[in-house]
């Protein structure tokens, strides 16, 4: 009989609104970046942090949280630099990320960011006094490790903690196909930073491939992998000398990592002191399906010793569009390439290096598809306007001829 005497559109207007709930299930990933540089010399347990969001993240045909939303988070742990050689810890969580409603969810996610260890440098300094003048071998005890540094661009990947739901009337349609090169420009980073936070070289190349076509590429053209900063590099340095054409690079920092690949191709006849350099950094982002990669291309024509607080530096040519564009040639020259200029969405006219050396440039960032069909023209943003290519007239090097000039 009640039923009977309540309004017939009662009952289906309650489960029109319950089905306009969209539920954002416990777990879903949510993938940000870090805002700020953090440092274990002056951050605070409870010190806010800020985050934004690097991709949608979409919930059936919805999108739910838009790239770009502001998220927050604290840090939760801070340890400083010890004695006996025991590195520093910085420790952080994340708290709450902006829905497209203006809603706020809970995240959970933490992590852990170390500073050096010098318990070796204690060590060994230990067994060198002790050879000398034992009772001083126990000063070394007091050998502190090295600061930590989270540095701004840090990737973390946070979990929605415990199911949410937001209504879905008004939420927008998720785009079906949203082009990676497209998110990645929006967040792309325009210059690597030093293990300081230091902003140097700028980033002037994207690379679409997978990592076998990246390294072919590369192989086929006669570059060379450096070494790392490791016992090989001095084995190498001692047998080689100054044909040494696999001298470490510095290591510089993209998304609070270090470079995956380093490449160099040195100039035949001053291996150590000239020499074409690249650092590479794989993304999160893709092509269908190819992974895309950023790379930070510069000329070394000379060696400084003693400056700029080093023992001994390189010294770049400050037109390093040159570079940018002798990569894209002398790839090109060996291996079939798609080549197209994106301009960056955040220019780099002028700048320095982490060094303090001065560059500048037209702000362009070259493309390369390295793809076997080139099926990226298709999902590229507008090319960059005003500029026509301006290709470097410098000739690529072969890998025949450099390695017939080292021999």
């Amino acid at each position: 009989m009640l039923a009977l005497l309540l309004p017939p559109g009662l009952f289906a207007e309650e489960a029109a609104s319950a089905d306009s709930r969209l539920t954002i299930p416990d777990g879903t990933p949510v993938h940000l970046r870090l805002t700020q540089t953090v440092s274990s010399v002056y951050t605070r347990v409870g010190d806010p942090l800020d985050f934004i969001v690097e991709k949608d993240v979409r919930v059936g045909d919805y999108t739910v949280i838009r790239a770009g939303s502001p998220a927050r988070g604290s840090v939760v742990e801070v340890k400083g630099r010890r004695v006996l050689g025991l590195a520093s810890k910085v420790v952080f969580g994340l708290d709450s990320v902006t829905l497209v409603t203006g809603e706020t969810v809970g995240l959970s996610a933490r992590k852990v960011v170390k500073g050096s260890s010098h318990t070796w440098r204690m060590i060994a300094g230990m067994a060198a006094t002790a050879v000398f003048y034992l009772p001083a071998a126990p000063l070394f005890l007091l050998t502190r490790g090295g600061a930590s540094t989270v540095l701004k661009g840090t990737e973390v990947t946070a979990q929605i903690d415990c199911d949410a739901s937001v209504q879905s009337a008004g939420l927008k349609s998720s785009e079906p196909n949203a082009t990676g090169i497209n998110l990645m420009m929006a967040n792309l980073p325009p210059r690597v930073m030093n293990r300081e936070g230091r902003e140097g070289d700028m980033v002037n190349l994207l690379f679409v491939g997978e990592k076998d076509e990246l390294q072919g590429a590369f192989a086929r053209a006669g570059w060379v992998k450096t070494d790392p900063w490791r016992p090989i590099m001095a084995w190498h340095l001692f047998t080689h000398r100054t044909h040494d054409a696999m001298l470490p690079m510095a290591r510089f920092f993209m998304f609070g990592r270090v470079q995956d690949y380093s490449y160099a191709l040195p100039d035949p006849d001053a291996v150590v002191s000239r020499r074409h350099h690249i650092r590479i950094w794989r993304t999160q982002y893709a092509v269908d399906g190819n992974p895309i990669w950023v790379g930070s291309a510069t000329y070394d024509h000379s060696i400084e010793f003693a400056k700029r607080g080093h023992f001994l530096n390189h010294s770049i040519d400050p037109a390093v569009d040159t570079e940018r564009d002798f990569v894209g040639t002398n790839l090109a020259g060996a291996s079939p390439v798609h080549e197209e200029y994106l301009q960056s969405d955040n220019p780099v006219f002028e700048a320095q290096t982490a060094s303090g050396e001065a560059y500048h440039s037209d702000s362009r960032i070259l493309l390369l598809d390295l793809h076997a069909d080139h099926a990226i023209a298709a999902a590229l943003p507008a090319a960059a306007g005003g500029f026509p290519p301006a290709m470097s007239k410098v000739a690529p090097i072969s890998g025949a001829v450099l390695q017939s000039n080292l021999e």
